[in-house]
């Protein structure tokens, strides 16, 4: 599937809303779209998505590079999709993405209601049980998704953003500045401080 910092952030909140509530932790993979900057000890978060975290007062804690056990359950997770969705549609034919979602969200229930043998319980009665319980409220809100950009401020104390030009204080020109863009407003901030 897709990887891009807008996907990455709307699958986030389709897996939240689906759970019912909000774990107190996060675990991605070092993919770009989570990961600026991969570090052991601090990891540098795209900044969408630690406000996305910051929303759903959560914490992201990326799995470590080449530690294949950080993300063991997860992979096993998607072996199992694999093997008991993706199986059984590959040779059904769909017109529409709302069919196939369609199609996934049955055999998905029917995958979680199956009877676990080693364990002797459904996957739908251990979320129930176990996790659920364990689980933070979601926000009254929705998330509001933004970008950050970086610019440089201009001579005129203009900067220049998506082919569009704005003014900020004059005592910025030559330093960089943070842009914050979402559908409806774009902010910039100068060492955290918002200016325009």
């Amino acid at each position: 599937g897709s990887q891009s910092l807008p996907d990455w952030i709307a699958s986030h909140q389709r897996m939240l809303a689906f759970y019912g509530g909000v774990p107190e932790l996060l675990v991605p993979d070092n993919l770009k779209a989570a990961v600026t900057k991969a570090d052991r000890y601090t990891p540098q978060l795209n900044e969408t998505y630690a406000e996305l975290a910051t929303h759903y007062q959560t914490a992201v804690l990326p799995a470590r590079p080449y530690k294949p056990k950080d993300k063991a359950k997860a992979e096993a997770a998607v072996l199992l999709v694999e093997r008991w969705i993706l199986a059984r549609l590959r040779n059904r034919q769909f017109f529409s993405i709302e069919a196939l979602n369609v199609a996934i969200a049955e055999l998905l229930d029917d995958l979680n209601a199956r009877i676990m043998r080693r364990v002797g319980r459904s996957r739908r009665e251990l979320f129930v049980e176990i996790e659920c319980p364990a689980l933070g409220p979601l926000p009254d809100t929705p998330f509001e998704y933004a970008e950050w950009k970086r610019a440089k401020v201009h001579p005129d104390y203009h900067i220049e953003v998506l082919h569009g030009f704005y003014s900020v204080p004059h005592r910025l020109i030559g330093r960089q500045v943070d842009v914050r863009l979402t559908h409806r407003m774009i902010e910039i901030f100068h060492n955290t401080q918002q200016v325009a």
